[in-house]
């Protein structure tokens, strides 16, 4: 699975929210910021060890991830620190909620490896981008095949602790302790699926 390679399809069915958003006549920025809100508000309550108000605020914070890159869009108010704002806001709305649910419900190992997998992750795109390139960037975003690899990425992660915290709610199946195994097991083999793919199709010497 990697829903951000089908964002194209997936956007007809949350871009109308956006368009609210856009009629409201909001700063992405704006948004981004409210987003950050809702994660470190989702943080706090796995550390308080609410987690369904928590999968409340983490939902929220991924709605509002999504419309900003609409707002931006369609209103033509892309930039390029718009675009360093978000990749910078989801690092850090995922840095918090990982490193929070990990010392709440897990060990701080497993804590450890999950946030710095989880950064590995995404951080490797920007690398391959500044090294090796890429095909080209429709209204801020880059289009590139690495955008497909690796089935294990953000969303996925998003909806998996959401689908986990309803499970600790209900105490079932070991909820986020289990939950938490499962998800920085799927991350890390995502990941290496990424650096594979760079390997066979980069390692070579530069021209």
């Amino acid at each position: 699975m990697n829903l951000t390679s089908k964002r194209r399809s997936l956007k007809r069915i949350y871009e109308p929210f956006g368009n609210i958003f856009v009629k409201a006549h909001l700063s992405p920025n704006v948004i981004t910021v409210v987003s950050i809100v809702m994660g470190l508000l989702a943080a706090y309550s796995y550390y308080k060890e609410k987690p369904l108000t928590a999968a409340f605020f983490l939902a929220l914070s991924g709605f509002f991830d999504l419309m900003d890159g609409i707002v931006a869009r369609e209103t033509d108010r892309s930039s390029k620190f718009g675009a360093v704002f978000d990749w910078l806001a989801d690092k850090l709305v995922d840095g918090f909620v990982l490193f929070f649910i990990g010392i709440t419900y897990s060990t701080p190992v497993l804590t450890a490896l999950a946030v710095v997998v989880n950064m590995l992750h995404t951080f490797i795109k920007p690398v391959a981008y500044a090294e090796i390139g890429f095909s080209s960037r429709e209204k801020g975003k880059i289009d590139d095949p690495l955008e497909g690899v690796g089935f294990f990425g953000r969303p996925e992660t998003i909806i998996a602790i959401l689908f986990f915290s309803v499970l600790e709610h209900f105490k079932i199946l070991g909820g986020l302790e289990t939950g938490f195994i499962v998800i920085t097991a799927l991350m890390t083999l995502s990941l290496l699926q990424r650096v594979i793919y760079l390997y066979r199709r980069y390692n070579k010497d530069y021209d």
